[in-house]
């Protein structure tokens, strides 16, 4: 038989349509979707934003093997914003006009998400905060008929309650101080503690503010320490976390350190050593294998990326960035589409529980509430031979447990508008 050439000319007008809509449709199934990765990857907060990056590299990784979504490979397309509101700014114009993504995931600091959340919004694509804690970052735009800003890591009304019940009731100190940075998170979080301390009766005994990268706490630690304070509590990130510990060890004044979620970061334990011993903080992964899915994680991570004395980081933020890959992804593919408002009402109803490395997402978000992690999920760490474990044996058994979320679980603050 010899070769035979197809006469596009003698097809009728339906067959040339059909084999049109067919290349047409290869074409599509063959490009990517494109999603956004923003993060602090150098700098104070690159702990928290390269454990995240990893996470998230390794769940787009494994949709990929698996045949990704809609039958086409997830894209990361990644962005250091160093921390900076003006850079992320930048960023988010970039990968909404130049790259198209039709997500993006990310965002470890909340002054960096207030700044740059608008554009994707304004544009109509789902943003999914996997780190920023900051309690106003999903209620930008409550005033808006839709919003696209959803979370799955502990916010600050959850975080603020936890560290003063664990101060206050638990420890049983009456006299606390408080010192935050002067960031978006250092200032808001340093506002949720204060409520959350007045809902106890009591008023902090020396509220004191410090800047990124500063060295030296000794003012505003003198003030706490000639006021009373038996434990200080912190909302700031590891560098001046650690600087902190340092200046109560120059002191000769040692009290227990109490804060948000960043006393584990790894700029936190190295450099406070010995003075950072003790500091206990909300947690919502330990790097403990207390369930198969986290064991199976902790060992991938760790055979993937190598860290340094077989530790994350950041393990919160690794593990988080992991699951917002997969609550994406089902939300994708769920919607069967691309398309921002689609994936959004996916997100907002979605319909197949989603196994993560936090928890297992069922029902993690409706049109009102788009946080994914409630009161009940959280547990407390402690910084003991220069790594995080859980602070109670309770919270170890907890943690070994399925936790699901709970819209009625106790502690969390009303939610700022």
């Amino acid at each position: 038989m010899g070769t035979e050439t197809l006469d596009m000319n003698a097809l009728p007008k339906f067959a040339l349509a059909a084999i049109a809509l067919a290349v047409s449709s290869a074409a599509m199934a063959a490009d990517p979707i494109k999603i956004g990765l923003t993060g602090p990857f150098t700098g104070g907060s690159s702990s928290m934003g390269v454990s995240m990056r990893d996470g998230v590299r390794m769940a787009a990784d494994e949709i990929n093997k698996a045949g990704g979504v809609l039958g086409r490979q997830l894209l990361l397309v990644e962005r250091d914003d160093e921390a900076k509101n003006e850079r992320g700014v930048q960023i988010a114009q970039e990968l909404i006009s130049k790259e198209q993504v039709v997500a993006t995931v990310g965002y470890i600091n909340t002054g960096v998400a207030l700044a740059s959340q608008r554009f994707f919004q304004e544009a109509k694509i789902p943003v999914m905060n996997n780190v920023a804690t900051g309690s106003l970052v999903t209620h930008q735009f409550d005033s808006q008929p839709e919003n696209y800003i959803f979370r799955n890591a502990a916010h600050d009304s959850i975080q603020a309650p936890m560290i003063v019940e664990e101060a206050i009731a638990r420890r049983g100190f009456k006299k606390v101080a408080i010192l935050a940075d002067s960031t978006n998170y250092g200032q808001l979080g340093r506002a949720d503690l204060e409520k959350a301390l007045d809902l106890k009766g009591v008023k902090p005994v020396a509220v004191e503010k410090f800047n990124i990268k500063d060295v030296d706490m000794t003012p505003q630690l003198l003030k706490a320490k000639e006021a009373g304070a038996e434990a200080i509590l912190t909302y700031g990130i590891g560098p001046e976390l650690a600087q902190i510990a340092n200046g109560m060890t120059k002191l000769g004044w040692k009290v227990p350190m109490i804060g948000s979620w960043t006393l584990s970061m790894a700029n936190f334990i190295d450099n406070a050593g010995p003075g950072g011993e003790g500091a206990r903080m909300p947690q919502t992964f330990v790097q403990e294998p207390t369930t198969p899915k986290r064991q199976s994680f902790i060992v991938s991570y760790l055979k993937t990326f190598n860290p340094k004395n077989s530790r994350i980081d950041s393990p919160v933020s690794a593990a988080q960035g992991y699951d917002s890959v997969y609550l994406l992804a089902a939300a994708i593919k769920q919607a069967g589409s691309t398309e921002g408002p689609k994936i959004r009402a996916a997100l907002e109803d979605l319909r197949t529980p989603v196994e993560g490395v936090v928890t297992t997402y069922n029902k993690p978000f409706s049109a009102k509430d788009h946080e994914a992690i409630t009161a009940n999920i959280p547990v407390f760490g402690e910084v003991k031979g220069q790594r995080v474990v859980y602070a109670y044996a309770d919270d170890q058994k907890k943690a070994s447990e399925v936790r699901v979320k709970d819209a009625n679980a106790k502690g969390a603050l009303t939610q700022k508008k």
